[in-house]
């Protein structure tokens, strides 16, 4: 009797059990259901040429989306496209930012730039949007119709992170999977159509078209240069002339070393009201070879033209004469590699660094004093004083330190008139008894 008792119950107690965890399980299933995972919504600007941002796009981003999967959307926006560049404008002004650069990464009300601030900051970002139950897209003008576009076109692009940033020669990315949708993790690359010349000018108007005004002004100098080593040397150069190579050194010195700061420090630049620094900074043009920067290149120039400088003025003619040598020639390779990076300005980066225009103007007044020193120091290497002592003018031949002397012609004709004087018996002086 008990036991039938005791198995009623244990049978009552395992049956409300089931259905209290079945009620449990439905409950967590419901909550799961009607609460999806948060999502994280951002935009990435960045410039085909950009080296920072091939950095952002193909280092820092896929271990993001590997961690979060499809809660962590982004969009990335070429800046080289006009409608890319009128959101890009759009998102300075939503920012309220003096200027902008590349990579920028809008996500939520807050922005990142640079190839530091986007690594350090956007995971605990990321953490904290999540936390909040996720964030949508921030509200920038224009961005609600590049995203309906691109969600919505038959053929979007949705790439991989390691492959997201097209190459300087591709023309645009090509899709690696379906149509996306708003839910769909990873980057959104909308597609873009190439830019023509006119294009890529119109990003930066009027640093463009400044651009092109120094680029002009640099080749008539080059055409001056050579001119006048088709010239025969006619006098000695004045060395006294050559006092503003050395204030004109210091201030290249400024600019290049703050240049040299910005892109070794990886910094935003200060760009002024002309041109687009941070982009033309970022490009994969801003270091030689891929690996000496710019700026660092300009630092050790205008210290090795400041030392020509100083050995030229030296007593030892010939010392003097190859460092002159020395300094045209350095000059001369400043101007024709500031006439390759002024053309990669407007032409091909499509934006305009306003310290490498000051840059190349130094660097061509540098060249246009050290000319005619350089033409010099080439005859006198070559063919001695002979070619590179002054002529003396015909006016020259009558000045000495000491007091002036009666020429030849004059003593001639002041011994006629004495000879004269005394054939008629006279004297011209007369002196009187006291």
């Amino acid at each position: 009797m008990k036991g039938d008792i005791i198995t009623k119950t244990m049978r009552k107690a395992i049956i409300v059990s089931i259905l209290i965890l079945s009620l449990f399980v439905f409950y967590q299933v419901s909550e799961a259901q009607e609460t999806p995972n948060p999502i994280v919504h951002a935009v990435l600007f960045y410039s085909t040429s950009c080296g920072h941002c091939e950095y952002v796009i193909t280092q820092v981003l896929p271990p993001l989306f590997e961690q979060y999967g499809d809660q962590l959307i982004i969009i990335g926006i070429d800046i080289g496209s006009t409608t890319g560049r009128t959101l890009f404008l759009n998102t300075i002004q939503y920012f309220k930012l003096q200027s902008g650069g590349v990579p920028l990464l809008a996500i939520g009300n807050t922005y990142l730039i640079g190839s530091v601030d986007i690594p350090e900051k956007l995971p605990g970002l990321i953490e904290q949007y999540m936390a909040q139950g996720g964030v949508d897209w921030p509200i920038i003008p224009g961005l609600a119709e590049v995203l309906a576009a691109s969600l919505t076109a038959p053929t979007p692009t949705v790439e991989t992170p390691t492959q997201a940033l097209p190459t300087a020669n591709a023309a645009t990315p090509s899709p690696l999977s379906p149509t996306p949708t708003s839910s769909a993790g990873g980057m959104i690359i909308p597609a873009n159509n190439n830019l023509d010349i006119g294009g890529r000018l119109a990003r930066d108007l009027e640093g463009n078209i400044l651009a092109i005004i120094v680029l002009v002004g640099m080749l008539v100098t080059l055409y001056f240069v050579i001119s006048v080593f088709q010239q025969a040397v006619k006098r000695r150069p004045n060395d006294a002339l050559s006092w503003p190579i050395p204030l004109l050194c210091i201030v290249g010195l400024i600019v290049a070393g703050y240049l040299a700061f910005v892109e070794v420090k990886h910094v935003e630049a200060f760009c002024g009201l002309v041109g687009d620094c941070n982009t033309v900074q970022q490009s994969d043009y801003a270091r030689m070879f891929g690996v000496l920067p710019i700026g660092v290149l300009g630092v050790i120039g205008y210290i090795m033209i400041l030392l020509a400088w100083s050995v030229g003025r030296s007593s030892n003619k010939r010392n003097a004469a190859y460092a002159k040598l020395a300094l045209f020639g350095m000059t001369a390779f400043g101007v024709i590699f500031s006439i390759y990076l002024t053309f990669l300005e407007p032409f091909v980066i499509g934006a305009t660094c306003a310290w490498c225009l000051t840059s190349a103007i130094i660097m061509t007044a540098l060249l246009w004093m050290s000319t005619h020193p350089g033409k010099a120091a080439i005859d006198y290497i070559f063919h001695g004083d002979k070619y590179a002592k002054p002529r003396k003018s015909y006016r020259s031949s009558f000045k000495s330190d000491g007091p002036r002397t009666a020429s030849q012609p004059d003593r001639l004709k002041n011994g006629a008139q004495c000879d004269s004087t005394q054939q008629r018996g006279g004297s011209d002086h007369r002196i009187d008894d006291p």
